[in-house]
């Protein structure tokens, strides 16, 4: 399928360190070149580091994309389920961590149950995905916060009051506002990615998770957005705090989009060209972090993320 320079050069671009390429040479199957073959592709990859030292390679992007994915598939798969990922998907480099919250919603709308079961079945093959696509380098699962995080969430979007908790896994509309927390922020995650992967062969996995994601998006706004038809005082503002929430905590550029109103619609959040946006990871880090600041844990990921990249941007404003 491939041949081995193009296996050898793809292993020294997308491993993260020595460690990482030794295992992708041995997942690869060609431990065994010789001594002559593996100077020969150390020093490629020596060389495409130095010359792209500031891009982070791409094993790391796709080990900040599976950290996201374990955040999706723990929260849709305890929403149908009540149970999250099986202990198996969960390993790998990094600290292990536990899932904090979380259980089956009482559904009570055919509709949202199935298409809720589907996109949990979406989330939890994406991660068999980038795990099978990093062997092993795939990073493990982290600490995730499911119940804690969701009221600092409503708290700072001003859905809730400062003494109240929000429990996502209440009812279908509790779950929605949750889900809309997190579908644009993966859409806008894996198009701020994709300039950054130089395999192609990885650039058409992400655009391809990309796509998933979108119709994700896609059908939390709309299905929101078609509650709202019947209590459009409620489901609007709601959704428009937590679109300027997120605003809030990734930079001053006003980019997020709530839903619309009752008089016009906005399912898709599309610039004046008709594109979708990008976040960088340390813009998408700042909202699951639920922190303007320049920081390495907190939020949905109370330890942080696990890999190399892992802090959030600095948009506060201070500099500090």
């Amino acid at each position: 399928m491939f041949d081995q320079r193009f296996i050898i050069d793809a292993i020294g671009r997308s491993a993260e360190n020595s460690v990482d390429r030794r295992r992708f040479f041995r997942a690869a199957g060609i431990a065994g070149f010789g001594a002559g073959a593996a100077i020969m592709a150390s020093s490629a990859a020596a060389g495409a580091a130095t010359a792209d030292a500031q891009a982070p390679s791409d094993s790391a992007i796709l080990n900040f994309a599976l950290n996201l994915e374990y955040l999706e598939a723990e929260f849709y798969l305890r929403a149908v389920t009540g149970v999250g990922l099986p202990d198996n998907m969960t390993t790998g480099t990094g600290t292990r961590g536990p899932v904090d919250g979380g259980r089956a919603v009482p559904f009570v709308t055919p509709f949202i149950k199935r298409f809720a079961q589907e996109i949990a079945a979406d989330e939890k093959a994406h991660v068999t995905f980038l795990r099978s696509a990093l062997g092993g380098a795939a990073v493990s699962r982290p600490r995730i916060s499911l119940d804690a995080s969701f009221t600092a969430a409503a708290r700072a979007a001003g859905i809730i009051g400062n003494y109240q908790t929000f429990d996502a896994y209440a009812n279908e509309l509790n779950f929605l506002f949750a889900a809309f927390i997190f579908e644009d922020v993966g859409v806008t995650a894996y198009k701020g990615a994709a300039p950054l992967i130089s395999n192609k062969t990885y650039l058409e996995a992400a655009a391809g998770i990309l796509a998933v994601e979108a119709y994700h998006a896609g059908l939390i706004r709309t299905t929101l957005y078609t509650l709202g038809v019947g209590a459009p005082s409620i489901i609007y503002p709601t959704v428009q705090k937590i679109s300027d929430a997120r605003d809030s905590l990734d930079g001053p550029t006003d980019l997020d989009q709530g839903i619309g109103t009752s008089t016009a619609a906005n399912i898709v959040p599309a610039d004046a060209n008709g594109l979708a946006f990008s976040r960088s990871a340390a813009q998408v880090l700042n909202i699951a972090y639920l922190n303007s600041e320049a920081v390495r844990s907190g939020g949905f990921f109370p330890a942080g993320v696990n890999g190399v990249i892992n802090t959030s941007g600095d948009n506060d404003g201070d500099g500090d």
